[in-house]
Formats: structure tokens, C-alpha cells, sequence
């Protein structure tokens, strides 16, 4: 074969003929570990683009931008909001075009792209307007990384595992939010402003020879036999026996996504049509359930309360406790060093049901969050106390996001076994977390800018107190509806939740799909 053939199929991971060689490497390439680990890495850079400069910002916005630095705090908090606005408009827009796409890589590479140029504006800005711009680019190429990279994984893994799955890109999240202000605040200390957008093209590299690489399953499965095998005359008349079909099913719980079952039980074959019912778009099917609007009321809270700490942690520990940028970007391990159990949070949610969880989670930081009140002064025990309780307020937030993230997966799932092909032949999953980047944008949104406006109206104290009561109203719809109806028994294994309620048999499944959604 030509080497443009082949590099064409090494950048493609298209089969353009039945001739065409495999791409190269393409175990490797179409395995769950790379698959996961392109996507983990893809979550890593946006969150670390997106952190890197919430300790240096500040700064920039006085010496580059000349802002008063009794205005700083406002347009840090506008700012932050700017890049949740962005967010919140492009997801629900990625996910229709995701869903729409023959490849969730491309749109994951135009992403990176745009993602590439947003970090250009910010470094090169010596104005308000391009800061601004920047942010907004940079919120609309992370719509894009979170929606498809999200829907990827349901394609890659399925819903039995996809808590555990979800789990380890919160880790990712974790680390980019532990080293990205930390890194920010030490480089540019240390180096100067330019330096620490040297790191972020660095990692933006890696990014992209990641994503040219990955090749998704199906797209994989044009060069490798994904079925088991079965007589001649089977395969000559597409007939599919009930032992081949349970083989059938281990096999694609492995290869692909979750397969999607008729009323009879019997499998449809990812690269068959499915018919499309004609009706409302997916869109408002999934925001007609109470347990899509539930999680995704949830994930705005979580939102607002993790993202309310980036628009006054780092001003106020400069002003209480004298800091610089890195101890402001140090401040943040005690927030983020709790994620790293996301991966564990995210199996008891695969095994036990997501709704105590998340339920716990809201109601475990309510004190802490009132009692940040109580550091005003530089001591060493305030200090002390400070740390301890944005640590602790961190282990609530980590049981909140998985549990919520994987409640998407189980309802897609639950809308899918109503109607079989309701949603056509891509399904609805890129459109689903699309609704959930939106609502955690909206969180992000909300939080910087209430936040930063009460601490600087009513002060730190009020602004404390008044995001515990915002904790307790996510607590109360997931306790009612999250993993189904309270009053119904919860659901535990991932057939039962994606129906909402527990199956005592098997005959019965299909008649009491959606009751609960």
C-alpha cells in the first residue's frame, strides 16, 4: 500500500475499501484501556487549561490588562461565569452534532483545535474584551471534550460499568484541578507569564497524538470479527440461536456500548438501521423524566458549590493569610485530593444505586460550609481550620458527581427499553450529557459569580452559609428520584436500574420499562 494510503488510514481510522489494510496498531488503538485513557487525558487538559490560570489571572488582569485592583475581584468572577455561559450553550449544541456524527473522534479533534486556539488568546491578551474572548472559546471547545468524550465511554463500556468508568475521569478532573493552580502559581512566580502557557501547549501536543490515534469500536469492529461463530446456513439467513445470543452479549458488553433489546429479547445488531420513531427529539423525551431533571439538578448545585471556591479561595487567602499565587494554587489539594477516590464512589453507584450517595454527599458538607465563617484572622490555627474544612467539604462534593453522572447512563437506558430505536440508530447519549455539561456549566455559572458578589456585598461569613442552604436543596430531589422513586424499592444491578426499579422477572421487565422515568 502507498504511504499516503497508509497514513491516510493511520489519521482516518476509516476502512476505505474492503481492500484497505487495518490502521496500525488497532487492538491497541480500539482497546477500553486507550479509549478510556485518551478520554481521561482529554477531560485532564480542559480542566488544566481551564485551572492553570485562576492563580495568575488576578495578577494578569492588573499588570496586562490595567484593572483597578479594587475591580479584580468582578472581573475574575465575570470571567470564571463567561466560561460557563460558553459551556452552557455548546453542550446541548455538541451533543445534537455528536449524535448526528458518523465519528465521535472528529468533532473530539475539532475540539482540541479550537481548544488550541482559546489558549493562544488568553496568552497573547492584553485587554479585557480579548480575555473574554478567550474564556468564551475556551467554554465551547470544553463543551465539545465533555459531550462527545462522555458519550464515548457509554459507547466504549456500557452501562453496567460506566459509574466505575466515569469515576476515573473525575480522577482525571482531580488532578487537573490539584496541579493546574498549583503549577499556574508556581511557573508564573518563578518564570513569568509566558512560561506557564509554554506547560499548556506542551500537554495540548499530547492531547492531539492521542486523539489521532484512537479508533472507536465500531469503527474497529469493520476489520475484526466481533461474532461468534455459528453455522453456515445461520449466517447466510441472519438467523441468531439463543446460546449465540447470550455469547453474543458477553461479547459486546466487552467491545462496545450497551445493546439494545426488543420486547422479544433478542439482539440488534449495532450495524443494522435501527428505525428512528418519529415523535418529539430526544431532547425533550430525556428532559420529560424526572430522574434526567433530578440529576441534572443536582449536577448544578455540585456545580456552583465546587466552582464557588475558584473566585474567592485564591483572593481571600492572599488578603486573610498574606499567600502569594502559589499558596493560593497549593490551597486547592485540600478540594480536589478527595477525587481520587471517584473511581470507588463510582462502583458502589454501579452496585448499590446512585441515590444515597449523592444524597450524603449534599447533606455532609452543610456544616462545613457554615462553619468556613469562622476563619477571618492569620493564625496558624486558622489556617489549620480552613484547610480541614475545604477538605472535608471535598469529600462531600466527590460522592455527588459520579452517582449523578452514571443516573444519565440508567435513564437513556430506561428511555431506550420503552421504545426500542426511539431514538435512532446513534442513541441519545451524546445529547443526554450534553444536557449535563449544561447543567454543570450553569453550576459553574452560578457559583463564581454568587459567590464573588455575596463575599463582596455581605461578606465571607454570609457568603458560607447561604451555599450550605444551596447544598440542602440538592439534597432533596435526588433523596425523592434519583435511581427511581423513593417509595419504590431502589434499584441495585445495572438491568434494573436502567428500568428504575428492581426485576423479579424476566417476562415482566419489558411491561414496566419507564414507570419510573
Amino acid at each position: 500500500m502507498a504511504p499516503i494510503q497508509q497514513l491516510k488510514n493511520l489519521v482516518s481510522g476509516k476502512r476505505v475499501n474492503t481492500t484497505s489494510s487495518p490502521p496500525y496498531l488497532l487492538s491497541l488503538r480500539s482497546s477500553n484501556t486507550f479509549i478510556i485513557g485518551t478520554i481521561c487525558v482529554a477531560v485532564f487538559t480542559d480542566l488544566f487549561l481551564y485551572g492553570i490560570i485562576v492563580p495568575v489571572i488576578p495578577r494578569a488582569l492588573e499588570e496586562r490588562a490595567g484593572v483597578p485592583q479594587k475591580d479584580v475581584q468582578k472581573w475574575v468572577s465575570i470571567l470564571l461565569a463567561v466560561y460557563g455561559g460558553a459551556l452552557l450553550v455548546g453542550s446541548p449544541l455538541s451533543g445534537w452534532w455528536a449524535d448526528r456524527s458518523s465519528s465521535r473522534r472528529l468533532p473530539l479533534l475539532l475540539g482540541l483545535f479550537a481548544l488550541g486556539g482559546s489558549t493562544v488568546m488568553l496568552c497573547l491578551a492584553n485587554t479585557i474584551v480579548l480575555f473574554i474572548m478567550g474564556r468564551v472559546l475556551q467554554g465551547l471547545a470544553a463543551a465539545v471534550v465533555w459531550t462527545v468524550g462522555t458519550a464515548l465511554l457509554v459507547d466504549t463500556v456500557g452501562q453496567n460499568s460506566i459509574g466505575e468508568v466515569l469515576g476515573w475521569t473525575s480522577v482525571s478532573m482531580a488532578v487537573a484541578i490539584l496541579l493546574a493552580p498549583l503549577l499556574g502559581g508556581l511557573v508564573y512566580e518563578r518564570a513569568g507569564y509566558y512560561s506557564v502557557y509554554y506547560m499548556s501547549f506542551s500537554l495540548i501536543a499530547l492531547d492531539i497524538i492521542l486523539r489521532v490515534f484512537l479508533v472507536e469500536k465500531k469503527i474497529a469492529r469493520k476489520w475484526t470479527v466481533t461474532q461468534p461463530a455459528v453455522s453456515e446456513s445461520a449466517l447466510a439467513v441472519g438467523e441468531t440461536t439463543d446460546s449465540t445470543q447470550e455469547k453474543d452479549h458477553e461479547v459486546q458488553e466487552n467491545s462496545r456500548g450497551p445493546v439494545i433489546t426488543n420486547t422479544n429479547n433478542s439482539h440488534i445488531p449495532e450495524d443494522e438501521p435501527i428505525p428512528r420513531s418519529r415523535g418529539l427529539p430526544p431532547v425533550f423525551t430525556l428532559l420529560a423524566s424526572r430522574r434526567l431533571l433530578t440529576a441534572l439538578w443536582g449536577c448544578i448545585v455540585q456545580g456552583s458549590l465546587m466552582t464557588a471556591f475558584d473566585s474567592v479561595v485564591p483572593l481571600f487567602v492572599m488578603d486573610t493569610f498574606g499567600w502569594n499565587s502559589t499558596g493560593a494554587g497549593v490551597v486547592f489539594l485540600c478540594i480536589t485530593i478527595p477525587s481520587f477516590a471517584s473511581p470507588y464512589i463510582g462502583h458502589l453507584a454501579d452496585t448499590h444505586g446512585p441515590r444515597w450517595l449523592s444524597v450524603l454527599g449534599f447533606l455532609i458538607v452543610i456544616p462545613f460550609w457554615i462553619l468556613l465563617r469562622l476563619v477571618t484572622h492569620n493564625t496558624l490555627g486558622q489556617k489549620a481550620l480552613f484547610c480541614v474544612l475545604l477538605t472535608l467539604i471535598g469529600v462531600g462534593l466527590c460522592l455527588v458527581m459520579p452517582p449523578l453522572m452514571a443516573e444519565i447512563t440508567y435513564v437513556v437506558e430506561a428511555k431506550e427499553k420503552e421504545r426500542p430505536g426511539r431514538f435512532g440508530a446513534t442513541g441519545a447519549y451524546a445529547q443526554a450529557y450534553g444536557l449535563f455539561i449544561a447543567a454543570f456549566a450553569a453550576g459553574s455559572l452560578i457559583g463564581p459569580v454568587w459567590a464573588g458578589y455575596v463575599n463582596d456585598a455581605a461578606g465571607w461569613g454570609t457568603m458560607s452559609w447561604s451555599l450550605a442552604v444551596f447544598s440542602f436543596f440538592g439534597a432533596v430531589p435526588c433523596l425523592f428520584y434519583t435511581g427511581g422513586d423513593l417509595w419504590a424499592e431502589n434499584a441495585k444491578t445495572g438491568k434494573e436500574r436502567a428500568v428504575g426499579r428492581p426485576v423479579s422477572m424476566e417476562g415482566d421487565e419489558e411491561a414496566r420499562v419507564g414507570s419510573n422515568g
